[in-house]
């Protein structure tokens, strides 16, 4: 079991470089590493949407931020230079399955050819001990069937945002076993986990963030263009608790963990869409759906993922059951919104609960 004691000891003053932290998950745990007295430094393009968590929480003011492309290779490899970080954690993506259809290039480019940037960067830089290389659930080949994906199912993608974690994935698999893989080189592992949600989330063509635009701001019916799409839904602090425990064990030496995990939530989480919206909406007291299927672009209609490795290797395990998640999720929101207290004093203490939970 995590204890957030022994986690928040390990990071303190760790010098940790983490890309796409002006994103929802970077942002998270950027604050999270923030509150533990790390030392934090971020490469990341600027918040891609207004509002944002980065800005939100104040984050350029409790770390180095570095505004900076990761398919440019040099500009990477200054960061790391000047930073010389002992743990990297590596988010940074093009991570819309919708966009990916608008603008696969780009896609390609930021997942593929990014990480590899990162790697690289790594592979250059002697202070590095540990990193966390995040690809996605969705690198798994899906056939869809009911059965979780382990971590030696086979990779792939029909969508060029699958289509482009998977060769991410394949391509820090590589890495590791070309080049980090004698004794002075840093420990590298790769995480892969699901749909995450959580405040502070106003992406374009995601599930909570179009429930909270449509509710709050244009006060008009959430529609849903995959109601019956089964999603393994999780706290976005889930996923970045077992990240954290990943990078603090590859840190202290423990080899046997240079392997990809899967870090995905309760098996009673995995929900449609129509009843994560349906129990937001009463949450937030307002709001309600329509129905309008899109079949102009392909997505998983069932994705789950065997996390008994993270749980048996790792002593990782989710915390919260569906109700919790949304609880957390939709709650965030409806301080924001409706003014209750600061976003950052109410973001710090959803933070501080999760990790006293036992």
């Amino acid at each position: 079991m995590i204890k957030n004691e022994n986690l928040s000891k390990f990071f303190k003053n760790k010098k940790v470089l983490i890309t796409g932290y002006t994103g929802f998950k970077g942002a998270w745990l950027t604050e999270i590493l923030a509150l533990w007295g790390a030392k934090v430094t971020g490469i990341a393009l600027p918040p891609h949407t207004n509002p944002n968590l980065y800005t939100i929480l104040k984050l350029d003011k409790k770390i180095q931020s570095n505004l900076v492309d990761i398919r440019d290779f040099d500009s990477v490899s200054k960061v790391f230079l000047k930073a010389k970080p002992e743990i990297v954690i590596h988010l940074a993506a093009q991570a819309i399955v919708k966009i990916s259809y608008e603008d696969p290039l780009r896609t390609y480019s930021t997942n593929v050819l990014g990480t590899a940037n990162i790697l690289q960067a790594i592979r250059n830089t002697s202070s590095v001990q540990s990193a966390v290389m995040i690809t996605s659930d969705k690198a798994y080949e899906n056939v869809e069937w009911v059965y979780p994906y382990r971590e030696n199912d086979r990779l792939g993608g029909q969508d060029p945002y699958s289509a482009s974690k998977a060769a991410a994935d394949i391509i820090a698999q590589s890495f590791i076993k070309s080049f980090l893989n004698d004794k002075n080189s840093p420990l590298v592992g790769i995480a892969r986990a699901g749909n995450v949600i959580g405040g502070g989330d106003w992406s374009l063509y995601r599930i909570i963030p179009d429930v909270i635009k449509a509710v709050y701001e244009q006060k008009v019916p959430v529609i849903l263009r995959s109601p019956y799409s089964i999603r393994p839904w999780q706290l976005v602090l889930e996923p970045l608790s077992g990240y954290l425990l990943l990078a603090q064990r590859l840190y202290e030496g423990d080899s046997s963990l240079v392997t990809p995990w899967n870090f995905g939530p309760k098996d009673e989480n995995f929900v449609p869409v129509s009843e994560l919206v349906e129990r937001g909406i009463k949450i937030l007291g307002k709001g309600s759906y329509e129905i309008k299927t899109d079949s102009n672009f392909h997505e998983s209609g069932i994705l789950k993922l065997d996390i008994s490795k993270a749980r048996s290797l790792l002593g990782w395990r989710p915390r919260l059951n569906v109700s919790d998640t949304l609880e957390y999720a939709f709650k965030w929101y409806k301080n924001y919104y409706e003014k209750k207290e600061s976003s950052e004093i109410f973001t710090d203490r959803q933070i501080q609960e999760y990790f006293s939970i036992k």
